[in-house]
């Protein structure tokens, strides 16, 4: 037996950057907006702990922007996502959920309002372009929706402020967070924002010259050497730890904002016109979700990967799902996030969870996760 792997095509596209990470020893690869995202480089342990105490710089090309431009930009935006879009200033990244008629999350992107009537959808993975374009030809607006071909590098963890200063220069330091500024580099501006996904602080820039990209990604490991700078790509531990949620796994179509915990981004009391507005306001008026994204510590050996989703049971009766889990270094302790049910919610709750390897016991905790 062999273990399987991902057969690549040019339906899995490479990004501008797959030489290089090739050559920087990329250990694994997901398919993430039909394109190749690292997995990890050292380990994934060896990984954390690396993003964690230096920098890294990723490919994340496959967060892909769809671009809305045009008189009716900002209706059509708004259209897309419950959260106040009016109060985004031109220089200004707001993390937004994207929601259908029945208050479904289809993506949680990050929107870069580039001008008055120009936008970057900065995607999670699934299709947002080809629902923008229905929503405009549908409605009659004026405003093109495309896909222009822009995807970030990201420089994260606690040293990134360090590194990308000798790069791009101190202006940096200066960008607030989810703030961007155009920065020249080799004499081709790029948009470099204070975002990424971790929780270790850093930069995503976004590409739209390829050959510059590639240029700016050498000199970033040219001048990071003291700083232990190396390759890297979102960590499955960091990214529990800090409650960050992956589309696709620990939230899908099936899900709203409030089960997503993320009722700060739907903005019900302001009069702003969005599809699914009635539906999220039926659920909040009916006594609110009856499941929420919470975080689980639960016991034994480090637990196997969560490929599928994993019973959460209380006193033996299903109590929800296992979506995203793993073993905590720094926490030391397996740690999960899980759509747990309203019975079983409340942090302290004992539960168990039904892993591939035999069950284990639990408890209900708040996140992001923090120590004991």
């Amino acid at each position: 037996m062999h273990e399987p792997v991902i057969s690549i095509s040019r339906r899995t596209r490479r990004t501008p950057f797959s030489s290089r990470i090739e050559a920087q020893g990329v250990g694994g690869f997901t398919v993430y907006n039909h394109m190749l995202l690292p997995t990890f480089f050292r380990g994934l342990e060896e990984d954390y702990h690396h993003l964690k105490r230096h920098v890294q710089v990723w490919d994340v090309t496959c967060e892909q922007q769809v671009e809305v431009a045009g008189p009716d930009a900002a209706r059509l935006v708004q259209l897309m996502t419950p959260r106040d879009i009016s109060r985004l200033a031109p220089g200004r990244c707001a993390y937004a959920p994207l929601v259908d008629e029945t208050g479904g999350m289809i993506n949680d992107p990050v929107i870069l309002r580039l001008a008055d009537d120009r936008f970057w959808i900065s995607l999670a993975d699934s299709d947002v372009a080809l629902w923008g374009k229905g929503l405009a030809l549908g409605l009659g607006l004026d405003a093109r929706v495309f896909e222009p071909g822009v995807g970030p590098i990201a420089v994260q963890g606690p040293k990134a402020d360090d590194l990308l200063s000798r790069v791009l220069g101190d202006e940096v330091r200066d960008i607030r967070f989810f703030g961007f500024a155009v920065l020249p580099f080799a004499g081709h501006p790029f948009v470099v924002a204070r975002s990424g996904w971790s929780k270790q602080g850093g930069f995503e820039i976004y590409i739209d010259d390829a050959p510059g990209g590639q240029a700016l990604w050498d000199a970033l490991f040219a001048a990071g050497g003291d700083l232990c700078a190396g390759p890297g790509c979102p960590n499955l531990i960091e990214r529990i730890e800090g409650a960050l949620l992956s589309h696709g796994n620990d939230m899908t179509l099936a899900n709203n904002p409030f089960e997503c915990a993320l009722d700060r981004f739907v903005n019900l009391e302001s009069p702003v016109e969005f599809i699914g507005r009635d539906a999220l306001e039926r659920i909040r008026d009916s006594g609110g979700p009856d499941r929420i994204i919470r975080g689980i510590r639960f016991d034994g050996a480090a637990a196997p990967a969560c490929v599928e989703p994993w019973p959460v049971l209380r006193s033996g009766a299903p109590a929800g799902q296992v979506t995203s889990a793993a073993w905590s270094p720094d926490l030391a302790t397996n740690i999960a996030l899980a759509m747990v049910e309203r019975s079983a919610w409340d942090p302290g709750t004992p539960v168990s969870v039904a892993s591939p390897d035999g069950t284990r016991d639990g408890e209900v905790t708040t996140l992001p996760f923090t120590g004991r």
